[in-house]
């Protein structure tokens, strides 16, 4: 019993970053209708600028972690505005190529700026562990998690409570009768970019934490949570960070019992399963057909 516990919380720890990192495709694409496909280099970004600037720059880790924070929510909003607001009115294929592109130009730049070599993330949590009845958790998993539904909340509170949550929501309803309203889609976008690199940023440091290291393959945990937005349903938060944690939790149970080769399936496996019963995904809505 205490393995089936200590496992289930290890994968909602771990299910707490994949909740992020799908938080951030779902932001960018309910204000825009563009997947990012780089999402899981920018939060191997965020995570590397803040363990080069506690390494390197012995900065403390709290404004180590808020730079690498800002710094990823800054090359998002470059990306927004240098490149992908050129390709407004194209075809979708050439959006989704162009975020490709993106992840491949922030591969080589994290690879010949950091290297493959893992790196200390500088966490003040450490192996540091909080016992629980029968249980030994690690207060980074603890964080981890806490981290994740403080987010969550405050995206919410945002999303749902002011000016720019509003028009973000207007924006992804309707572009167009938003724009003739006076909503700046571009501010739009820009902002669901920066707030995708933020939580992306956050998603990376506690990922790269003990008993992990920091590395630039941190990136594929990008691949491993996009079964969460699809189980979830694409346009919906909600779904996002519910899915996040149930493909978490599948993950580590599937590596504790069955080995890690399984671990790299079984959350594809749920998703496959999920979306013959709900093509929509678990809270997506079905589309409006006219008769």
């Amino acid at each position: 019993m205490n393995t089936f516990l200590t496992l289930g919380f290890a994968g909602l720890a771990l299910g707490g970053v994949y909740a992020l990192v799908a938080l951030g495709f779902t932001v960018i694409y309910r204000s825009s209708r563009v997947i990012n496909f780089a999402q899981g280099e920018m939060l191997a970004l965020g995570a590397l600028v803040t363990s080069a600037l506690i390494a390197d720059d012995h900065m403390a880790f709290w404004l180590a972690f808020l730079i690498g924070a800002a710094a990823t929510g800054a090359a998002g909003l470059a990306f927004q505005l240098l490149v992908l607001r050129h390709g407004i009115g194209k075809p979708e294929f050439t959006i989704v190529m162009l975020t490709l592109g993106l992840a491949a130009v922030l591969n080589a730049v994290l690879d010949a700026a950091f290297g493959a070599e893992p790196r200390a993330n500088g966490d003040p949590w450490g192996a540091s562990v909080l016992h629980v009845g029968g249980l030994s958790l690690l207060w980074v998993q603890v964080w981890t998690i806490v981290a994740a539904v403080l987010l969550v909340v405050v995206f919410w509170l945002f999303n749902r409570h002011t000016k720019w949550g509003l028009a973000m929501r207007s924006a992804a309803a309707d572009p167009e009768a938003a724009l003739a309203v006076g909503i700046p889609l571009g501010r739009v976008y820009g902002t669901a970019w920066v707030m995708a690199g933020i939580v992306a940023a956050v998603g990376g440091v506690f990922l790269g934490a003990y008993p992990n290291s920091v590395t630039p393959a941190l990136s594929d945990v990008g691949l491993l949570a996009f079964p969460a937005i699809i189980l979830g349903g694409l346009e919906s938060t909600t779904g996002a960070v519910v899915g996040g944690f149930v493909i978490g939790v599948v993950y580590e149970m599937s590596q504790g019992y069955e080995g890690t080769n399984f671990a790299q399936v079984a959350p594809f496996i749920v998703m496959i399963l999920v979306l013959l019963v709900r093509p929509q995904g678990l809270f997506g809505s079905r589309a409006a057909e006219r008769l």
